[in-house]
């Protein structure tokens, strides 16, 4: 379990930098160099490098010269993408404990398209006879890479401790679909869950969510767009279904498109080969209907759950002022909203396990009615 969480942030790392780039077949290794390379030599010191390639410089070095060029890039681009393939075989599903039932590929969706599909965790014993809340978690990946097999080890504490049910939900990427294809996706998913509450002994009215990146950016759209008719969709059996959540843990999500750009990021998120423009389907300055359309923030209203956002102040993809602008408007709209901000923390990999601990007694005190109090708060990186 240990494992899976240290892998975790270093998958979203690669879907951002490297595995996204491929799934969309740009930028060029050579394109990709040339955005970080300060002395145009046309390779990559360490110093140069940015934090996914840096992470991974010695794997990438092949030739262990202390410097990275396109060659290298591509080749361990190729490693990456076979890596995950192999990763995700059917028939091939992530090891969990024997305290845990577990369901993989669901259909949720009433189709035959691999990433509506679902995974559902269920522990063998429950802490009551009660239906269980559930816990469900959307993966990241620039919404061009990832799978929501990586986030299962989030789920499993939750639900080894018996009082809790977990889903992990995947959901069409940009090149299968543009936005609202992805929303549409949850939303079903949760319509399937509420669905299927009674077969499986869940609590439909206490469903939480947590995603990171990607995810965290689809988790604050449930939050926000619960009831928003353009962004239901009409996917699957149970459309009759509410797809509202009982609340929110957003990972370092994009949360206003339009003004995502306006801060410092090693993405240039205006550009039109950008995530945001590979989602929405254009530039986000030349489709600021649609950008804004994809935004949390654009929906916010009192009715809206209890948000809990986690950002670092350093993070070099998703600026920290995402999620203080997101926090500002839901409070300004009498929702329930709190932000830990990570001092010194990039796009994840948060090694400070308070940080945790408040996601948990997050869900406790929403999902369970455990009482406990929430503040804003700026941790360290590290304990």
């Amino acid at each position: 379990m240990r494992r899976i969480r240290k892998i975790f942030p270093a998958l979203v790392w690669l879907a951002w930098g490297v595995f996204a780039a491929v799934a969309v077949g740009e930028p060029s290794p050579a394109d990709f160099i040339s955005r970080f390379d300060r002395d145009k030599d046309g390779k990559l010191t360490r110093e140069e490098a940015p934090p996914p390639i840096a992470q991974n410089f010695a794997r990438i070095d092949s030739n262990n010269d202390g410097l990275v060029d396109p060659d290298e890039i591509a080749a361990f681009r190729q490693r990456v993408v076979q890596a995950a393939r192999v990763q995700n075989q059917p028939g091939q599903p992530p090891r969990v404990p024997d305290s845990i039932d577990a369901i993989w590929d669901i259909p949720y969706a009433q189709t035959d398209h691999p990433r509506q599909r679902l995974d559902l965790l269920l522990p063998k014993k429950r802490a009551s006879d009660k239906p269980l809340p559930v816990v469900v978690a959307i993966h990241g990946g620039a919404w061009m890479g990832g799978d929501k097999r990586q986030v299962v080890g989030w789920l499993i504490p939750f639900v080894a401790s018996g009082q809790y049910a977990g889903v992990s939900v995947g959901y069409r990427l940009s090149q299968d679909a543009t936005w609202p294809a992805q929303i549409y996706d949850c939303k079903a998913a949760l319509r399937w869950i509420r669905g299927n509450a009674k077969k499986y002994n869940l609590d439909r009215e206490k469903i939480g969510v947590i995603g990171w990146s990607a995810g965290g950016h689809l988790v604050a759209m449930l939050g926000t767009s619960g009831g928003v008719k353009e962004l239901e969709g009409d996917l699957g059996e149970f459309t009759s279904e509410s797809s509202g959540v009982a609340c929110v843990v957003d990972f370092f999500g994009p949360t206003d498109f339009l003004t995502i750009g306006d801060h410092p990021s090693q993405i240039k998120h205006n550009a039109p080969d950008s995530p945001e423009a590979r989602l929405i389907g254009g530039a986000i300055p030349d489709n600021p209907d649609k950008a804004r359309q994809a935004s949390p923030i654009t929906f916010v209203s009192e009715d809206d759950p209890p948000f809990l956002l986690v950002h670092g102040t350093k993070d070099p993809l998703v600026p920290h002022q995402q999620s203080v602008i997101l926090r500002d408007a839901l409070r300004k709209a009498g929702v329930p909203a709190y932000l830990i901000t990570v001092e010194d923390g990039g796009h994840g990999g948060f090694k400070n396990p308070e940080i945790e601990r408040i996601v948990h007694a997050f869900f406790d005190a929403h999902l369970r009615g455990v009482q406990h109090d929430f503040e804003d708060k700026t941790l360290p990186n590290t304990p």
